[in-house]
C-alpha cells in the first residue's frame, strides 16, 4: 500500500499555502489564490513555482525562501490527520508492505513523518528528488512499486490530489481518493479512482478487514 503525504498523512495545507504567499511577497509579486495553488497541490516546488522564476537560476531563489519559510514554522503548523498513525501500523500488522510517494524532497518527507511520530515506520519512500519526472506522471509511483517488488494488480496508492490519482493510473496500480484533504470528490472524479475514502476508518475496514 503506497500513500500520498501532505494532505493524505498529514494536514500541512495551511502551511503550504502561507509558505507560497510568503514568497510570492518576498520577491515582490502579487498573489494569486489559494485556489491556485491548490491546483498544482501534488506537484514539486519547482513546477509550483516556475512560472514566476526569470531564470533558472532565480528558480532556485524562490524555492530557497519557500523552504526557509516552511521550515520555520513547519513544526508548529503539521499534524498527523487523526487515526492515520494508528492505521498505518494496523496495515503493517496485517503484513502489507508499506511505502511513501510524494513531491515533497526527502529532508521534508523524513522532517514531516518524524513529527508525527512515523519516521522509518515505511519500507521504502519515493521522493521528488528520486525521480526525473514526477507526479503526475507514473513514474514516482512505478519506482515504488519496482522498490519493493510488487504486483501492481495488487497495490493501492492512495492521495488527495487529482495528480497521485492520475500517477496511480499510468502506473496500473488500484487507486484510492481520500476526502480529508483539500479536494471535493467533484475534482477528484475525472481521474475515476477505484475506491473513495470519507475517513480513515473506512480505509481500515478495507485495507485491514475490519480488525
Amino acid at each position: 500500500m503506497l500513500f500520498d503525504l501532505d494532505g493524505t498523512l498529514i494536514d500541512s495545507i495551511a502551511l503550504i499555502l502561507a509558505s507560497y504567499r510568503h514568497t510570492l511577497t518576498a520577491h515582490g509579486f502579487e498573489q494569486i489564490s489559494d485556489a491556485d495553488w491548490l491546483r498544482g497541490v501534488g506537484t514539486p516546488l519547482r513546477v509550483q513555482l516556475a512560472p514566476w522564476a526569470r531564470s533558472p537560476e532565480h528558480l532556485v531563489e524562490l524555492a530557497l525562501t519557500y523552504r526557509e519559510h516552511n521550515l520555520a514554522h513547519h513544526d508548529s503548523m503539521i499534524t498527523a490527520y487523526p487515526g492515520v498513525v494508528e492505521l498505518v501500523r494496523k496495515i503493517q500488522r496485517h503484513g502489507l508492505k508499506t511505502g511513501v510517494v510524494t513531491s515533497k524532497n526527502r529532508e521534508g518527507t523524513r522532517r514531516g513523518l518524524a513529527l508525527v511520530g512515523l519516521d522509518g515506520t515505511f519500507d521504502i519512500l519515493v521522493c521528488a528528488d528520486d525521480v526525473v519526472q514526477p507526479k503526475p506522471h507514473p513514474e514516482p509511483v512505478l519506482k515504488a512499486v519496482a522498490q519493493l517488488g510488487a504486483d501492481p494488480a495488487t497495490t493501492l496508492f492512495v492521495g488527495d490530489s487529482i495528480h497521485d490519482l492520475h500517477s496511480g493510473r499510468g502506473a496500473g496500480v488500484l487507486t484510492g481518493a481520500v476526502l480529508w484533504g483539500p479536494f471535493s470528490r467533484e475534482e477528484l472524479e475525472p481521474a475515476a479512482p477505484d475506491y473513495w475514502f470519507n475517513s480513515v476508518a473506512e480505509m481500515g475496514k478495507l485495507v485491514a478487514g475490519g480488525e
